[in-house]
């Protein structure tokens, strides 16, 4: 099992799960972030905060507490 959070630069994965609670996994599924989508790392910052990312056609910066909430394959 991987996170968002572990996933290199340049590469695409496919969301699997999302875990974490109430609002916090309600703004992420709000972002466009849910089961089953492609998500593309564009960008990790120096520290890996925050990673950068391309989910249905538009950009997004996610912090990494949750990037690490988001499981992908």
């Amino acid at each position: 099992m991987k996170t968002l959070k572990e996933v290199a630069c340049g590469q695409s994965v496919k969301v699997t799960k999302l875990t974490g609670e109430g609002p916090v996994k309600r703004r992420i599924m709000d972002m466009g972030i849910t089961k089953g989508v492609d998500v593309y790392v564009r960008k990790v910052a120096p520290f890996g905060d925050p990673v950068e990312v391309t989910v249905r056609g538009y950009e997004l910066s996610l912090r990494k507490a949750d990037a690490e909430m988001i499981e992908v394959e």
